[in-house]
């Protein structure tokens, strides 16, 4: 996320902070407890969250866990709202464990943020951008039959309610570092929609 950071601040003037949080050691709740405290550290008034992948899952989390929560955007970029076959697929396996942690089944697999999520979409607007470019480790273990980013099938990044959802040129890993993503990004936090 330090090139959408950087971009962010330096064409758009916004403050920003990164997060991290252990997603193979920390359940989901547990990291949505921590990214809540990091927030209210640093912001008093309002902040908006820009999540790649589980960490746009994780920002919906703590903003259910936390009615009321300060005001203010979301942005999903890849993120598998509505499960992930690559991560159904690898939870069948012991082996992978190590790989999928404790925050993923909670996040994808037991429930979805589409099972819990549509109140924060309610309360807030949330934006969703999904890549159609299929480059990565999921569309070895996922059979999509459907447009993806190589991790992310183009249906597990919808979210009920959200204020809107983008499909860009894009893969999974490749939304880190693309300028275009970060300007549609900074577009969603300014206005509450992407630019057409």
């Amino acid at each position: 996320m330090y090139l959408i950071k950087r971009r962010l601040e330096r064409e758009y003037g916004m403050r920003v902070s990164l997060f991290s949080y252990p997603s193979v050691r920390g359940m989901l709740d547990e990291n949505a407890s921590a990214l809540a405290d990091f927030i209210r550290e640093r912001h008093n008034d309002s902040a908006n969250i820009v999540g790649h992948s589980l960490g746009g899952v994780l920002a919906l989390r703590m903003l259910s866990n936390y009615p009321g929560f300060l005001p203010g955007r979301v942005v999903c970029l890849g993120s598998p709202l509505s499960g992930s076959r690559a991560a159904s697929f690898l939870n069948e396996y012991v082996w992978a464990e190590e790989i999928i942690g404790r925050s993923v089944p909670d996040a994808l697999i037991n429930q979805t943020a589409n099972d819990w999520a549509q109140q924060v979409a309610a309360d807030r607007d949330v934006g969703v951008i999904a890549g159609n470019v299929p480059l990565g480790f999921g569309r070895l273990v996922a059979n999509f039959d459907e447009d993806n980013d190589g991790t992310v099938g183009l249906s597990e990044t919808r979210l009920d309610g959200a204020a809107d959802h983008m499909v860009m040129s894009v893969s999974h890993k490749g939304m880190l570092v693309s300028s275009d993503v970060a300007d549609q990004a900074a577009a969603f936090i300014k206005r509450g929609t992407f630019l057409r």
